[in-house]
């Protein structure tokens, strides 16, 4: 499983330095995994990018771990408060893990930036300057890291669920 982890890391890290957002990133590289054509996976998840939306908020990441986690501890059924719990539980346990390694789980904390941005539409520009200055991928790979492990540790066949 160890392999499957690394890859798993490797192709978010691909995705991401291919310019892909912080959120796709996460989520496209288990969209195969869920069953989930890796151009859906990209379209779903593109408004998560940026501390959603780029308002600096939520880190993509952390969303990006959420959607996973709808697949890993599925709460389709709005009756099921036992799968809502389980689900819920496994966000919170990723959020927290998150935030013990890198400090916070808001995006503009994470980059440094102050608590009044502004929040920009415009996508920042993606070239040796900006992952230089941006650790963005070390989250993305903490975060694929985090849902592999859980994926890893339960040996789970998510396709089946």
């Amino acid at each position: 499983m160890e392999n499957y982890i690394e890859q798993k890391v490797a192709l978010a890290v691909q995705y991401f330095k291919s310019g892909y957002n912080c959120s796709q990133s996460v989520f496209m590289a288990f969209a195969n995994d869920f069953g989930v054509d890796t151009a859906f996976a990209s379209r779903i998840a593109a408004s998560f990018g940026g501390g959603i939306g780029r308002m600096r908020e939520v880190c993509g990441t952390v969303c990006g771990m959420a959607m996973c986690a709808s697949f890993i501890a599925p709460a389709d059924d709005p009756s099921d408060k036992a799968a809502r719990t389980a689900n819920y539980a496994l966000v919170q346990e990723f959020a927290e893990k998150f935030r013990a390694e890198n400090g916070d789980i808001i995006c503009r904390r994470l980059l440094g930036l102050p608590d009044d941005t502004c929040p920009c539409p415009e996508p920042s520009t993606r070239n040796t300057e900006f992952y230089k200055k941006r650790p963005c991928v070390e989250y993305v790979a903490y975060a694929t890291r985090l849902v592999a492990e859980k994926i890893a540790e339960n040996d789970l066949a998510i396709q089946a669920k």
